[in-house]
């Protein structure tokens, strides 16, 4: 990646601007992004991988990759290996500053003895819940644990003997010794360690004690010379707690916590429990579902890098935590895509048109352009026009409203790089009365012109010659949820009630032009008037290729509520582009 010419102003700019002025950590700039191996990474990381590293590349400092492997009970190195490979993917790379919370827990321990040799750590007896009911709430402050007044002797045998595994998983934890009655709840007795006799995926069997991710974090920041240690909002009241600690223990290196709004984004959930509960309980194929917005699922639904870098930057950074609408991330999607990508022709629901002034035997091939707007630059492909086409079925209405400018008995369009063509009947199924089959004749002199009489040609269609045609299957995927807030219902309504059950259609009789005889996986197209696909790397084979809708060609949700607010007289409005509009 290279730097941007022009770099947005926000207010962690300001304050690291302010600190190179005054010579604060030698003018050096050093950032990290310290995820938990316990899950993949979704688009509210990508913000902060974007942030971390953008400052790091743009100040020549440096940006770590640190991951908080404090809890074994959760972590998996398959969490690690993903991590690592989104943000590679995503463009930026740590170098040799790739750090483990786990490196650091004979250090850590080291500090926690000097604490309670300082009188201000003590191991408690209390379990979890009893620390729960002690701590106080908001209005009320904590109380004493009962253990608050042992000796320092006493504390560092049984620290110890904690050490040592001679006390069951919960039995025991060191707590820190700072105010109980303190208006900040994190500041009334920490846990610093808890017991959990759990083979750790980095230490092994090493450790039965783990440090929290409070004692870890603040005091591995400073190990490694982090100068600017950026979180999201919900560690503001963290941070008297991350302080406290560097000051207990006077270090040399003093890093300094910021906090920035995080990403909300609405129609799906970005919470680590919600998204396990999804893949573990099947209601999404994995986490790279491409419904999910786990940057392994935006990747594998076609999303490009480009794209959530785009939309990281048009997000920004703020102070004030907001939910911003998911077309915003949509519409950089398709700014990014539009100049980059081949339009090809598939029909979605095939129709099938007989043409009877064309012979049986006639093939005809027109040279078309896969960027029409500036045909040079992505060569073109032969389409190939025969007697038998297939066109949408939805591109015809046997009594068409008054705004419907496609194909009608008696009506005329365009086809796409061909001819103009008339519908001249309808055949029908004789038990459904379904229509199976139109009849049409083609104007011979308008091939790639309009017609020389003047009369006005509705619209123009895209079809598909069914001699030619490539059978493909098409993945329709949308949003997940059909509410803006699925997690956050008032009346306590599981998030999983909004699931959407139109989140995935799949079209196995779709029929694309026969140039997709040769796409292969990992490449993007243009559906002309259906929207931006990608040939999924996972289930595609060659001759056979599987397309995941990465975004229709507009904004569909928008669009619906719009009508709903707009009904047209007779209540009845076209659908144009993607069909797959909430209901």
């Amino acid at each position: 990646m290279t730097e941007p010419e022009n770099r947005p102003t926000n207010f962690l700019r300001t304050i690291i601007d302010a600190d190179i002025a005054a010579g604060k950590h030698g003018g050096k700039v050093v950032t990290r992004f310290p995820p938990e191996p316990n899950g993949y990474l979704h688009i509210g990381h990508a913000k902060s991988i974007c942030l971390n590293f953008g400052l790091a590349r743009d100040y020549r400092g440096r940006c770590h990759l640190r991951f908080d492997d404090t809890n074994p009970v959760k972590e998996d190195v398959e969490y690690i290996d993903s991590i690592k490979e989104d943000i590679r993917w995503l463009g930026f790379n740590w170098g040799e500053h790739l750090y483990h919370a786990a490196d650091y827990f004979g250090q850590l321990y080291d500090w926690a003895e000097k604490l309670i040799a300082a009188g201000k750590a003590y191991v408690c007896d209390l379990n979890a819940d009893e620390i729960r009911h002690t701590r106080g709430t908001f209005t009320e402050p904590g109380r004493d644990s009962p253990f608050r007044g042992r000796s320092v002797e006493q504390n560092l045998d049984l620290f110890r003997r904690m050490r040592a595994g001679e006390f069951d998983d919960g039995a025991k934890t060191l707590r820190a010794k700072i105010d109980m009655a303190s208006p900040n709840v994190n500041m009334r007795d920490p846990v610093m360690y808890r017991i959990r006799k759990t083979s750790h995926h980095r230490s092994g069997d090493a450790w039965c004690i783990y440090p929290s991710y409070d004692w870890a974090h603040g005091q591995s920041d400073a190990i490694e010379g982090i100068t600017h240690s950026i979180c999201t909002l919900e560690f503001e009241d963290h941070r008297p707690l991350y302080e406290w600690f560097l000051e207990q223990l006077a270090l040399p290196h003093r890093p300094t916590q910021y906090e920035f709004a995080r990403l909300g984004l609405n129609y799906t959930v970005m919470s680590k429990r919600m998204l396990i509960e999804l893949v573990k309980d099947g209601h999404v194929r994995g986490w790279d579902d491409p419904r999910m917005l786990t940057i392994a699922g935006l990747r594998r639904r076609g999303v490009t890098p480009e794209a959530i870098r785009a939309f990281c930057d048009k997000v920004g950074v703020a102070r004030a935590n907001s939910t911003v609408d998911m077309g915003m991330l949509e519409a950089c999607v398709r700014d990014v895509l539009d100049p980059k990508v081949r339009r090809v022709m598939v029909v979605h629901d095939p129709l099938r048109v007989v043409i009877e002034n064309v012979a049986e035997s006639a093939v005809e091939e027109t040279l078309a352009p896969f960027f029409p707007d500036d045909p040079p630059r992505m060569g073109a492909r032969n389409v190939p026009f025969s007697c038998i086409i297939y066109i949408e079925r939805e591109d015809f209405m046997e009594e068409p409203p008054k705004k419907f400018f496609r194909l009608a008995p008696g009506r005329e369009v365009r086809l796409r790089w061909s001819y103009v063509m008339k519908c001249v009947g309808v055949v029908k199924d004789e038990k459904t009365g379904a229509i199976v089959e139109l009849r049409a004749t083609i104007d011979p002199e308008t091939r790639g012109a309009n017609p020389k009489d003047g009369r006005k040609i509705g619209g123009a269609i895209h079809w598909v010659s069914a001699a030619h045609a490539v059978p493909v299957e098409v993945r329709l995927y949308d949003r997940l949820f059909t509410v803006p807030n699925p997690a956050g219902a008032k009346d306590g309504t599981d998030f999983k009630a909004y699931l959407n059950p139109a989140s995935l259609v799949t079209l196995s009789g779709a029929l694309g032009e026969s140039s997709l005889k040769a796409a292969v996986a990992g490449e993007r197209y243009q559906f002309e008037r259906k929207g931006f696909y990608f040939v999924d790397p996972i289930d595609a084979k060659p001759g056979a290729p599987v397309f995941n809708r990465i975004v229709s060609l507009r904004d569909s949700w928008a669009k619906a509520a719009q009508d709903a607010q707009q009904p047209t007289s007779g209540g009845r409005r076209e659908r144009r582009g993607s069909s797959n509009a909430p209901r």
